[in-house]
């Protein structure tokens, strides 16, 4: 999971727009942010904050194995092919079921852009579940972890629970429904590819048997 950095753009003397000056119109830009929160009914975000930072937690039961989760999720090479707001992703390292991501890109909300570039490294564990913390970049703090649960009824439970915060200072519920969008959107990417490719597997069973 990539994460962002919520910087206002400049004006063109070069320095940044003061917070207060979203505050006019934070009421319709707010509801345009919580209408695209959560992408489609079967996912689930809640967002709180913490003091400077904010807690995500999404969840979406998917009609998937665990092993093509899987897949799917440990695709760092190709994750800008998929996920909303990653231009590139790449691994730098490995070293057994630890290695480090490297990944940039942009989130854009209405006139303002927000750049990425950040480090992460990541704890494997195959099936179950992946854990992230940053490294550097343009955070002061990112921790999180993707878990994979198979249900009895045959469907698995994919879950994103982290804590984000920003380096950039804004009013605490700006930031809250920013990090809220830009992470639901991210994590329902992921979502679409896992299906996309569980129908792409599907479909090719049945054209073999």
């Amino acid at each position: 999971m990539c994460a962002v950095r919520l910087s206002i753009r400049r004006n063109r003397r070069g320095r940044s727009l003061p917070a207060w000056l979203l505050l006019p119109a934070l009421p319709l830009l707010l509801g345009s942010v919580c209408a695209a929160a959560s992408p489609t009914d079967e996912i689930n975000v809640q967002a709180t904050a913490q003091d400077a930072a904010v807690e995500i937690t999404t969840r979406a039961v998917v009609h998937a194995p665990a092993e093509l989760i899987w897949q799917t999720l440990t695709d760092y090479d190709h994750l800008a092919n998929f996920v909303p707001g990653i231009d590139s992703s790449r691994v730098v390292s490995r070293q057994g079921d630890r290695l480090v991501v490297e990944q940039r890109g942009v989130a854009r909300w209405w006139f303002f852009s927000y750049p990425i570039h950040v480090e992460i490294a990541a704890t494997e564990r195959p099936y179950r579940s992946i854990d992230v913390r940053l490294l550097q970049g343009n955070l002061r703090r990112l921790e999180g972890e993707y878990r994979i649960e198979p249900q009895p009824d045959g469907s698995t439970e994919l879950t994103w629970h982290g804590v984000i915060e920003p380096d950039t200072p804004l009013p605490g519920f700006v930031r809250t429904a920013l990090l809220r969008r830009s992470i639901s959107e991210q994590f329902a990417g992921m979502v679409r590819e896992i299906e996309r490719r569980a129908d792409r597997a599907s479909s090719a069973s049945s054209a073999s048997s």
